[in-house]
């Protein structure tokens, strides 16, 4: 016969304690909470600041303000609370909320 026979082996439940003392569960647990740490520090972290500057730069819009919104670009005439008069041509204004804009350009004059 071509197929030898193998034998199987089975190690007593004392034995089944990783090498590091701890056991398979807790080998388990370990690895997925450093899963959770390095996509936190990587991924999260950087995501919940960028909005936060992102926030601040909304709120600092004032008159003059050159923004994109909806890939239109255009420059703040008048602001009230959260409603944003924009001008994206001469003589074409348009009302906008202030959280649909995308990106705000400062120039020397807005910047305080």
């Amino acid at each position: 016969m071509l197929i030898s026979q193998a034998y199987a082996q089975t190690a007593p439940a004392a034995e089944q304690v990783v090498a590091s003392g701890l056991p398979e569960g807790m080998k388990v647990l370990i690895q997925i909470l450093l899963i959770f740490f390095v996509l936190y520090f990587l991924m999260i972290r950087p995501q919940q600041k960028k909005m936060k500057e992102h926030q601040a730069q909304l709120n600092a819009i004032i008159k003059g303000t050159k923004i994109v919104v909806g890939g239109i670009v255009g420059t703040v005439k008048n602001v009230k609370d959260d409603e944003l008069t924009v001008e994206i041509a001469s003589g074409v204004e348009i009302k906008v909320l202030r959280d649909y804009v995308s990106q705000v350009y400062f120039n020397e004059k807005t910047k305080k």
